[in-house]
């Protein structure tokens, strides 16, 4: 293991459990694979990456998704969701019998971005989705360790670009 400043450069597959402040970084590295196998490349800078979770109102996933795309952000998965929060669902009428409804559709978008890149992604998102009443929903922020494209096997922000 060799010390770079405050960074330690691991030998592949190492897992790096502690937060380092603005940068990872890691020597580069190429191994060799298998006949026919890509080789694996590992990149010289990793920013540290974050996972935005945005809880959404269903109609306002159109407008998200197109302001995360003049972000720049290539990759966003959107899930169906039901929950509540201070909004404590609603009641309806079905064929004269009154019934609440707990759990209001939601649409849960996440979307892992580099540290350069949050404030914007937030402020899109924030501005996308507000309609300015009770239920538009909430956004969290989640560290990311690291993120592994599958068919190559890269690590580190290159993936998500």
């Amino acid at each position: 293991m060799q010390k770079l400043g405050t960074a330690l450069a691991l030998p592949m597959g190492s897992n790096l459990c502690c937060s380092l402040r603005n940068k990872r970084t890691a020597t580069p590295s190429v191994t060799t694979a298998p006949e026919g196998q890509p080789t694996r490349k590992e990149p010289d800078s990793v920013s540290l990456l974050k996972k935005v979770e945005a809880i959404i109102k269903p109609f306002k996933l159109e407008e998200v998704k197109d302001a995360l795309a003049k972000e720049g952000i290539a990759g966003v998965t959107v899930t169906e969701v039901k929950g509540f929060g201070r909004q404590k669902g609603h009641k309806e009428m079905y064929r004269g019998a009154e019934y609440v409804v707990e759990f209001l559709p939601k649409v849960k978008v996440e979307v892992v971005v580099t540290d350069d890149k949050l404030a914007a992604v937030l402020k899109s998102i924030t501005s996308a989705a507000a309609t300015g009443r009770i239920g538009d929903g909430k956004i969290f922020v989640l560290p990311v360790e690291n993120a592994v494209r599958i068919r190559t096997g890269e690590t580190g922000d290159i993936v998500i670009e």
